[in-house]
């Protein structure tokens, strides 16, 4: 039987193909990407998605050595800098190997432990879990939209 851990590991991972296998048809000439008025582009949307994958690392799960500084969570607008495929590739890469690394060591009982953050107030760990998992499927979306249809 497995644990809660490699169950919703194996949940998030599954969720999380929506982007990866994005990453792999993306070009550098795609990341300026938008709808207007939308001001978001794919390249924001990357590290975006990057950004709050840290986050939930060190707030959610407390792992103790991340370091981030969620520019696209302080700026809340894209502002034009997110042009480097290579760069936002790797990002996002270490982004999902921190967390994975971190809840790799969650037990089950620290599923049903409480966190409580001012963006969505006091939850469980596997609800919180859940806020990240519907996060980047929410920006794969946007990403698969805006890669088809964006200027």
């Amino acid at each position: 039987m497995k644990t809660k851990t490699a169950l919703l590991l194996e949940l998030w991972t599954e969720a999380r193909t929506r982007l990866t296998y994005q990453l792999t048809n993306i070009l550098e000439n795609d990341l300026g990407k938008r709808l207007p008025p939308a001001v978001n582009s794919v390249g924001f949307l990357l590290r975006h998605i990057g950004d709050v994958e840290l986050l939930f690392a060190k707030n959610i799960f407390g792992a103790p050595n991340v370091r981030v500084i969620a520019k696209t969570v302080i700026a809340k607008t894209d502002t034009g800098e997110w042009n480097n495929l290579e760069e936002l590739k790797a990002y996002v890469d270490h982004s999902f190997k921190t967390l994975k690394d971190i809840v790799e060591q969650q037990t089950d009982a620290d599923w049903e432990s409480l966190v409580t953050t001012k963006e969505f107030g006091t939850k469980t760990k596997a609800e919180a879990f859940g806020r990240i998992v519907s996060h980047t499927n929410h920006h794969a979306g946007q990403l698969a939209i805006l890669l088809k249809y964006g200027q």
